[in-house]
């Protein structure tokens, strides 16, 4: 079921271009240097077109809730999250948006120097002076009031997040956001969801960021319930 983006609301500085691009599931807002919606389709179908051709001859790799294995030959999309995955301990569909995110910004980069992707929360970007990214985290008294400081050298860098009170994806847990930061847009997704499934209540934001801590190649993370918050890593957080 679609759910409003709310968050893409909150778009204050003027100086990139914004757009929206659907194809199918995929609903990317994307920012750049100029209106690229044809380009923008065009990459969303490269990389939608042998991730959906794998799924139907390997339906596994939709429904697991666990990491898959994958044959060398697989689509490049598919080996990234399945690597993703099996980082994180999740199925491969939980680095699905990001994976997305990450693949259509990269090829955007061949016509903008600053590219931001917004996949359902699940964010890839390249840019060239900080940015801030507003924290969403549904009823938690939280949101809206603190922002991630994102540095052009951090990137391309992706921010992902997970949450289990906001939103149709799968969670296990009951976080209200789980942001995790990754080199890889596809392990930050993965990772978000896998954090994300630990935290029930408060009480577990401290095991929760042991455990984000174990998995190789996450930058950092943010986890939020109620109006509890813990941190680590490589997280600069400002207010709004």
């Amino acid at each position: 079921m679609y759910q409003p983006r709310v968050y893409r609301h909150w778009i204050k500085d003027d100086d990139l271009v914004s757009f929206d691009v659907v194809v199918k599931e995929t609903d990317l807002s994307i920012r750049a240097v100029s209106k690229l919606e044809a380009e923008a389709v065009e990459a969303i179908v490269k990389h939608r077109t042998p991730l959906e051709e794998y799924i139907k001859s390997h339906p596994p790799f939709l429904h697991s809730l666990e990491p898959c294995s994958v044959d060398d030959d697989a689509p490049a999309i598919v080996r990234d999250m399945a690597q993703a995955a099996r980082v994180a301990g999740v199925g491969p569909m939980a680095a699905v948006a990001g994976a997305i995110a990450e693949a259509v910004g990269k090829d955007l980069l061949a016509y903008s120097p600053e590219v931001i992707v917004e996949n359902g929360g699940d964010i890839f970007m390249k840019i060239s002076k900080p940015r801030l990214i507003g924290v969403y985290a549904g009823e938690s008294p939280l949101t809206g009031k603190i922002a991630l400081e994102i540095n052009h050298e951090e990137t391309p860098l992706g921010v992902c997040t997970s949450s289990g009170t906001v939103g149709h994806s799968l969670s296990l847990g009951a976080a209200d956001a789980v942001i995790a930061l990754s080199r890889s847009t596809a392990l930050a997704d993965a990772a978000a969801t896998a954090i994300g499934n630990r935290v029930g209540t408060a009480d577990d934001i401290d095991v929760a960021v042991e455990q984000a801590q174990a998995i190789d190649g996450l930058a950092g993370v943010i986890i939020i319930k109620d109006d509890k918050m813990g941190m680590w890593g490589n997280v600069k957080l400002v207010p709004l």
